[in-house]
């Protein structure tokens, strides 16, 4: 059985046909999607509303407060258009590499694109590891 995710490790993300984007069951704009990942991910201000935090010892990062569980789950209607879904890819997979970039340019004063060290590298993945959890297509409003 796998384990119980509490509601607020979880950042929903739905694209109906009309590629209108509801973002945590508010209408958003894929302009604003890239900060409320990287909000949602990072937690700065620990809130109760965001990702639950825990100290991690990483090895080469050593203690660091991280959200979590966290966990962006996206879901696209059928009718989703392909451009808008590479959009929508793109942001979250953007936030999730500027938390890499600004966490291993802090630890290791170069930008995580750039590491060549492969245990740098490691460290920054389990730090923000990739947690796009993508539900299949299904028809979830539009038109």
């Amino acid at each position: 059985k796998p384990p119980e995710i509490k509601e607020r490790n979880i950042f929903t993300v739905l694209v109906n046909q009309n590629d209108r984007l509801l973002v945590e069951n508010k209408p958003s704009d894929i302009s604003l999607l890239r900060i409320q990942a990287k909000e949602f991910l990072e937690n700065p201000s620990n809130s109760p509303d965001l990702p639950e935090k825990e100290m991690k010892n990483i090895p080469y990062l050593g203690e660091i407060f991280l959200a979590k569980n966290a966990i962006i789950s996206l879901k696209n209607d059928r009718g989703t258009s392909y451009d808008m879904y590479i959009q929508v890819q793109n942001e979250l997979t953007a936030a999730i590499n500027e938390l890499r970039d600004k966490l291993s340019v802090e630890k290791f004063g170069a930008k995580f694109s750039v590491l060549t060290n492969e245990d740098y590298i490691e460290a920054i993945k389990k730090a923000y590891p990739v947690t796009i959890s993508e539900a299949e297509p299904e028809n979830i409003g539009g038109k």
